[in-house]
This record gives structure tokens, sequence and C-alpha cells, in this order.
């Protein structure tokens, strides 16, 4: 079936140019003169993406956006800016309202279509993504596997302290018993970028079970943590000797590794406010005793790839629909299925 795209541009010329490259390319198109009939038909028609322009009679891009946010129907929809606007700050604020791309008029035909096959690309694959596995299961893989290492002895770090660092010879995997553990790199100018962020019961560490490979990335804890460390050969041997528990051991790392995808995804597509809805569910559904999430500003900021101002506005956002309620470095969630809608 063909893909529905809604086209809202108050410029004749532009609006018709516009349709008929995606008609040639067998998108089905609508098309709006201003944003109010352009939120009409968004409601009517229930396109698959949104193309709209920002400076417009009766209802700007800005004004489409924030209706399409706060709108259970519409949220969901993907929504590319297209303006001559091309000052930076036009651009972020438009990304932080929940925009998911930006094209400047005058553009080529290829970078539109470009645009358009990439966010609906991502839509249909954020929406046949399958659901995630049930807590409870989950929860009694861990209580086994921790059975498993009770005899090990615990280690203890202090807030700030570094367990391995980038390039370092992974010999051993680690599970945290109690605590918090960022994973993260840096850039060439010396940004550090979070790649995960691991609490209670919680493997982190694991690179491969039969190569001494380096470690591709620091960790280092953010609150006080204790540990269990464990050589790859003790793995090896509870896989050989009890090869549920291992199965067990391996599903918890495939999830993982599903959530690192996921957040790849929402990285490379997603508009700031879903990104962060996006990360305060995870965060919290990584955590296994309810509560609110302990996280700083600076390291969830680096989490998300963003600047720590551009998370502040969000989190402000969310407060006032709220949907969180936030302290000094913590966050608690008060509309579950309000930040889900979001994304």
């Amino acid at each position: 079936m063909k893909k529905r795209i809604l086209i809202i541009e108050d410029d004749k010329i532009v609006r018709e140019n516009t349709a008929e490259i995606l008609q040639l390319a067998n998108y089905d198109v609508i098309t709006a003169e201003n944003g109010k009939f352009g939120i009409e038909k968004a409601k009517f028609f229930n396109p698959d993406l949104i193309i709209c322009d920002i400076l417009m009679p009766e209802l700007d891009g800005y004004g489409v956006l924030q209706i399409m946010m706060r709108s259970a129907s519409l949220q969901k929809i993907p929504l590319i800016f297209m303006s001559a606007k091309t000052k930076h700050d036009d651009i972020r604020r438009g990304m932080d309202l929940g925009a998911t791309d930006y094209i400047t008029k005058p553009f080529e035909e290829s970078e539109l279509l470009s645009a358009v096959a990439s966010r609906l690309k991502r839509r249909d694959i954020m929406t046949s993504k399958k659901t995630k596995e049930d807590k409870e299961v989950k929860k009694w893989r861990i209580d086994e596997i921790e059975k498993a290492f009770q005899h090990k002895g615990r280690l203890e770090y202090k807030t700030g302290s570094t367990i391995y660092c980038e390039g370092n010879i992974s010999n051993h995997v680690f599970y945290i018993l109690k605590g918090k553990v960022k994973t993260y790199k840096m850039n060439q100018e010396g940004k550090e970028l979070i790649t995960e962020i691991f609490s209670d019961n919680s493997f982190f560490g694991f690179t491969s079970l039969l190569e001494n490979r380096p470690y591709l990335e620091n960790a280092e804890t953010i609150k006080d943590t204790t540990l269990i460390r464990i050589r790859k050969q003790e793995l090896l041997e509870l896989i050989k000797s009890n090869p549920k528990l291992g199965l067990n051991f391996i599903d918890l790392l495939s999830s993982d590794l599903e959530n690192v995808k996921d957040h790849l995804m929402h990285l490379a597509y997603d508009s700031v406010r879903c990104r962060t809805a996006d990360a305060i569910l995870h965060l919290q559904r990584k955590k296994r005793h309810p509560g609110s999430l302990d996280i700083s500003r600076s390291d969830l900021a680096s989490f998300l790839g963003i600047a720590k101002e551009t998370l502040t506005r969000t989190l402000t956002d969310f407060k006032d629909e709220k949907l969180i309620k936030t302290f000094k470095n913590e966050i608690k969630i008060l509309d579950h299925k309000g930040l889900q809608r979001i994304c």
C-alpha cells in the first residue's frame, strides 16, 4: 500500500512542485495551504509523514508541531520541516519541539526523497519492533544467574572510580549487585558520549568469550557500587555444566544488545523530545525496583548526545505537561503512557 504524505505549505508553486516529486516517487500525497487546514487534514487522513513549512498564515509550522505533540493521534507521525529559515537557532527550536528532520529551500529532489525514505523506514522499523520480554521472566533469570556466582568476592567502588579503560584487555565480565556504572567513549574533541548506563543486577564489559579482545569503551561508577568480577573461563564452565543457565545468560546479553540497537536507532532518527522520553523509560525499565531515576543532567545529556541546556528545556516541557517531576539529580515518572506516546 502506498505511503501517505501530507504537505503543509502556503506557497502554491512550492506546494505543487513538492507534491509532484512525491507522486512520481509513488507516494499518495495530500496538501494543505496553511497550518490550520493541515492539522484538520492530518486528523482526518492520518498520514504516514508530514512535510511542513515554518512561516505560514493562520498557524505556523512551530504551532503545527506543538499541537501534534499534544495530540495522541498525531504525535507519533514524523514531521519534516521545509523552510528557507536556515539559522541554527531555528533548526534547533524545531528539533527540540519534536521535528524529525529539516530541509532548507530551495532543495534538490534527491534530498527530499532521501529524507522522506529515511523517516518512513525508521517508522516502519519502530512499528514492527517486537514487544519487550516479560519483567518477571527476566527477574527469574537474573536471580538464577546471581545464585551461580554468590561465592564470588565483592568489589567495592566509590563514585567516580574507573573500572576499566578503552583498550584494556577484556579478561572479565562484571555484574552489578548494587550501584550504577556508565560506559562511555571520548570523541576527538575530548567530549564524553555515554554508550550505556547500568544499574543493579546488570552485566557489563562483555566483548567476546573466546578471545581476549580489548574493551571498546571506558567504564566508570556514577555512584558507590558493589560488583562481582567474573572470569571468562568461569562463564564458559557455567555454560558447559548448566546449559539452561548458560542460555539464560546468553539471552540476557542478547536483550542488552537489542537495547543498544534501539538506543542507536533513537539517536539517529528521533527528535530530542522522543529521545529524552525513550531514555527515561529505558533507564526506568532497567531498574530492578521501582522508584525515581537518580542520574545527573550532565550524564543524561551525554547519554542522549545533546547539550545540557537542550535537555533542561525538554525536561521542563515534560514537567509542564505533568509527565515527570524532577528533583536535584532525580526524575520521577508521573505518566508512563504519556511518555510512551511521544515515541
